[in-house]
């Protein structure tokens, strides 16, 4: 699989952590009239919603073949979310997805929405997977295909 490092002007917010990896993924957001709150700003519960779509297109484009989402061998187990600048309805936003971390039973992510013309950082947030077999809803390793196949994308030893 051929990847590229995305790479978005710099983010001028000096609260907004230095990513300490690359992002090889971005999924671009549609931002609906329903979306904005009464402040005229995107709802902060959308973020997440955002996020979701952003890791389920992270996995479809990393994974081998169709992924059958009614097996998933993980599930969210932790997710925490810092918010740096609100989103406005006429705003590009992207959802940059990575995996930081893999072990045999668990999967650290961290996403960042960013509004790709400006660097703007909206959020950054971070997701933990852990290994799940949906057969006997019992924690189980992280399944290899899915294993190898992130390590691989992410260039993780």
């Amino acid at each position: 699989m051929q990847k590229k490092i995305i790479i978005l002007p710099e983010c001028k917010n000096e609260k907004v952590p230095q990513a300490t990896h690359p992002f090889y993924h971005s999924q671009e957001l549609q931002l609906r009239f329903n979306d904005i709150d009464i402040v005229g700003h995107l709802n902060n519960s959308i973020y997440f919603q955002f996020m979701d779509l952003g890791k389920t297109t992270y996995f479809q484009s990393i994974l081998p073949g169709k992924v059958n989402w009614s097996d998933v061998p993980a599930v969210i187990v932790n997710v925490n979310c810092n918010f740096f600048s609100p989103t406005y309805m006429n705003e590009k936003i992207v959802c940059l997805t990575a995996t930081t971390k893999i072990s045999e039973r668990s999967l650290h992510l961290e996403q960042r929405i960013v509004n790709p013309e400006t660097g703007d950082v909206k959020c950054v947030a971070t997701c933990v997977m852990a290994g799940f077999d949906a057969k006997t809803a019992k924690g189980a390793p992280i399944d290899p295909v899915w294993s190898n196949a992130i390590k691989e994308f992410e260039s993780i030893e």
